[in-house]
């Protein structure tokens, strides 16, 4: 069982940056994949990035490629998403999960069994 906790989201203006955290505790970290989804108003939810816990592959959606970064600090269990250049279709509530490593396809909501609360992210020009 894993447990996750978003934080670190908020309003900015278009162009600027944020660093989102997902801090996870439970047993068993390094076998999963951590995913970051987002849900904007009226929108389906939609895979944005994701990353092994324990090792180096990640994965990005085509639509934040080149402008999110994904990444983990395994000492503290926590996963962060750096988003720089933020646009107004950035905005959404943002969602940390975790998968069993090799259980599924990383970037299918569906795979992913651990869900965080959200963060909220509001992007304005």
């Amino acid at each position: 069982q894993v447990q996750l906790v978003e934080s670190g989201g908020g309003s900015v203006q278009a162009g600027g940056s944020l660093r989102l955290s997902c801090a996870a505790s439970g047993r068993a970290f390094s076998s999963y994949t951590m995913g970051w989804f987002r849900q904007a108003p009226g929108k389906e939810r939609e895979f944005v990035a994701a990353s092994t816990w324990s090792g180096s592959t990640k994965y990005y959606a085509d639509s934040v490629k080149g402008g999110f970064t994904i990444s983990r600090d395994n000492t503290k269990n926590t996963v962060y998403l750096q988003m720089n250049s933020l646009k107004a279709e950035d905005t959404a509530v943002y969602y940390c999960a975790a998968q069993f490593a090799g259980s599924g396809d990383y970037y299918d909501a569906a795979e992913y069994v651990y869900w965080g609360q959200g963060t909220q992210v509001t992007v304005s020009s």
